[in-house]
């Protein structure tokens, strides 16, 4: 296999994003919350959107999260809130929280949290990912905001991105307590793992399927945890990257290991999740979500099949709408500053209208 393709196959493997190893410089120090997005919190400041890293439990388990409250925000005053699912592998620290500070510009309280097995929540073996934990995580999100001082039950929205987008479309059909459902490049991880990245490794379910079983069996009796979709970003030059032919893994491999770089982010995930991950699908009774759905994705995503499957089958709300983001690739609907205004803005305009 030359070493292109065993990029590629990495790369697919991790299906969104590859493991990061921590970088000497990483761009995570230069911030002292770990922020690594464009214009992100460095202090707390009077009159301005303050963050605030928060620990909570989740069935045992302790999750690490960061809310943000609104400019001249006010204990004793009502606010509108969203809980923000991040991408596959991804952190808070990164376009959730991106995210979660643009929304909160708007004056609504926020939240993004790491998933528990990942970045700095706890659990073990580490790294499983499994979209029960996932869909849980969004649940014990909106838990946890639901408590917090100012926060209006009535009107609490959630927004999912990447592989957080399907997951928080997983956690909407029974949590009815989100008022409104938003999804930017919505991911179906499940699909993907079962399928291959646009169908690329269907012929192999089974096989894949038996060393999933195979790592479980090793996890239980061994203790070993064995891990898949590793990807070392160091070992990869930029020529070798640049020919990666979906822009998925191309711009990922830029984004996760150079320019939003962070040491929690890591899609190394553990096999024995294929077993639950490969035989679950975001889009299963999808049509339980009877609240206002907004999916947003790039015209030139190569994901964007995804976010179009999802949409046609959620038949359960008729307030739904797809919003393109003309010329938007999947990565840089995470960071570009001219896509993120247009979300955010499109944003501005569902939230504003659904949790009013």
């Amino acid at each position: 296999m030359t070493t292109l393709k065993k990029i590629a196959a990495a790369v697919c493997a991790a299906a969104c994003i590859a493991s990061v190893s921590a970088a000497p410089d990483d761009i995570s120090k230069l911030n002292p919350y770990g922020l690594v997005y464009q214009g992100a919190v460095k202090t707390n400041t009077a009159g301005e959107v303050n963050i605030h890293p928060v620990t909570y439990s989740l069935h045992g388990i302790k999750i690490a999260a960061n809310v943000y409250t609104p400019a001249n925000y006010d204990a004793k005053q009502s606010y509108p809130a969203v809980v923000v699912a991040h991408p596959n592998g991804g952190t808070k620290e990164q376009v959730a929280g991106l995210f979660a500070q643009r929304l909160a510009e708007l004056g609504y309280i926020t939240i993004a949290a790491d998933a528990a097995y990942q970045g700095a929540s706890g659990g073990e073996p580490r790294h499983t990912d499994k979209p029960q934990f996932r869909t849980e995580d969004i649940h014990g999100m909106a838990s946890y905001l639901l408590s917090y001082p100012g926060v209006d039950a009535s009107r609490l929205g959630a927004l999912g991105i990447c592989g957080g987008g399907g997951y928080t479309l997983n956690a909407a059909k029974s949590d009815k307590r989100f008022a409104a459902v938003a999804t930017i490049s919505m991911f179906n991880t499940g699909l993907v793992r079962r399928m291959g990245y646009m169908n690329s490794a269907a012929d192999t379910v089974q096989e894949r399927l038996k060393a999933a079983s195979d790592a479980h069996a090793a996890e239980m009796l061994k203790g070993e945890a064995a891990l898949s979709g590793t990807v070392d970003f160091d070992a990869i030059s930029p020529e070798e990257a640049a020919k990666i032919p979906n822009d998925l893994y191309r711009e990922g491999l830029e984004y996760y290991g150079r320019t939003h770089r962070h040491p929690n982010a890591t899609f190394s995930y553990t096999t024995s999740s294929l077993m639950d991950l490969m035989t679950w699908d975001a889009t299963d009774q999808i049509e339980l979500i009877n609240v206002p759905l907004l999916m947003i994705a790039g015209s030139k995503a190569d994901s964007l099949y995804m976010t179009q499957d999802a949409f046609a089958k959620a038949s359960g709300t008729s307030d739904k709408e797809l919003y393109g983001i003309p010329g938007a690739t999947h990565i840089k609907t995470y960071y570009v500053p001219e896509y993120v205004d247009q979300e955010v803005a499109k944003l501005s305009e569902f939230f504003g209208r659904t949790l009013k």
